[in-house]
């Protein structure tokens, strides 16, 4: 089920959006500090957990641990959804190395590239949290996927192909017909982005840009970057900065 309640009120904690991580534990890891998730939390993880970066297994393993400290419904994105093809075709998996593959291979195994052909190395509880990411995640006020949306689609009714592999660089899609705020990622920039109806949290991670994560009830805005900057905004727009 891809929808989750309750909503966001102060009693049953927060509910935070997480950009796309490509593989890069460390900033992960220093965003989680950051935020400090309690048990009444909901981490939404928007996707694109593998490739680009380093460590991916790192990556993968960091958010199965962080489902003992808090509520984490991740959503799956393109890059994930070709690490899932690749185990079951042979041409998925070229085009899964091409993209950033190889990367990821070599971070569950310094011999990666001889054993790649059934991708056996990869542990089963990494595939088991990829199998059980969600196209998209719907509370009552807002609705969280990897990368678009149709705007006059119910969300149990969207293509997959907008869900995980449409940009809205150019222009994002019209209000949705639920009339909620939509937050996303998949659209790389070097800050977040916010239409009014969508925001957008790739804070390009996998380009030697920023991690971000984003609660919209508040308009709390965390983010990290690789030379162990933090900086925290809190809703009126008010910045600090630790280093």
């Amino acid at each position: 089920m891809t929808t989750i309640e309750p909503e966001h009120s102060t009693k049953r904690g927060r509910t935070i959006a997480i950009g796309d991580i490509h593989g890069h534990v460390d900033a992960l890891r220093r965003l989680i500090d950051e935020i400090q998730p309690q048990m009444e939390d909901t981490i939404i993880p928007l996707g694109d957990y593998v490739n680009r970066g380093p460590d991916s297994c790192g990556v993968i393993q960091t958010l199965i641990e962080l489902g003992e400290q808090c509520r984490v419904f991740p959503i799956l994105g393109n890059h994930d959804e070709m690490m899932l093809d690749a185990r079951r075709d042979k041409h998925a998996l070229e085009r899964f190395r091409y993209d950033g593959g190889d990367h990821t291979l070599a971070s569950y195994a310094a011999d990666a590239w001889f054993y790649s052909s059934n991708l056996s190395f990869i542990p089963d509880s990494h595939w088991d949290f990829l199998n059980r990411c969600m196209p998209y995640v719907e509370t009552e006020h807002y609705i969280f996927t990897h990368a678009c949306f149709d705007p006059f689609v119910e969300m149990n009714q969207q293509p997959a192909r907008l869900l995980r592999w449409t940009t809205i660089d150019r222009q994002p899609p019209l209000p949705h017909v639920s009339g909620k705020l939509v937050i996303v990622g998949h659209s790389a920039e070097q800050s977040v982005r916010h239409w009014g109806h969508v925001i957008c949290i790739d804070t390009a991670c996998g380009f030697q840009g920023r991690l971000t994560a984003h609660e919209p009830a508040t308009g709390m805005t965390w983010w990290v970057n690789e030379r162990t900057e933090h900086r925290v905004a809190t809703g009126s727009g008010r910045m600090t900065a630790r280093r």
